[in-house]
């Protein structure tokens, strides 16, 4: 099991368009991702529900975790949707 904390870039945060490329990213990958607010529950990563239910808006750090057979990628591609602008 892996983690990182990554900083949101998209000027909407996690929601809409960034958080449903942030569940496709993660449904393209086996690893059991989460993704949660530096002090918070995580949530799963693949659920679009779960992902916009955390509000979390640009500039806010959150911890995405990967655990599985290629969780290093999941981990790879999670951060590249967060640290991307629109």
């Amino acid at each position: 099991m892996i983690q990182r904390t990554v900083t949101i870039v998209p000027e909407d945060g996690l929601h809409a368009r960034p958080a449903s490329r942030f569940v496709e990213a993660a449904n393209e990958y086996d690893s059991e991702v989460t993704v949660a607010p530096v002090d918070g529950d995580p949530v799963n990563a693949a659920s679009m529900l779960a992902v916009t239910g955390l509000n979390a808006p640009s500039g806010e750090d959150v911890v995405i975790t990967a655990d599985g057979p290629d969780e290093e990628a999941a981990l790879e591609a999670l951060e590249a949707v967060l640290t991307t602008p629109e």
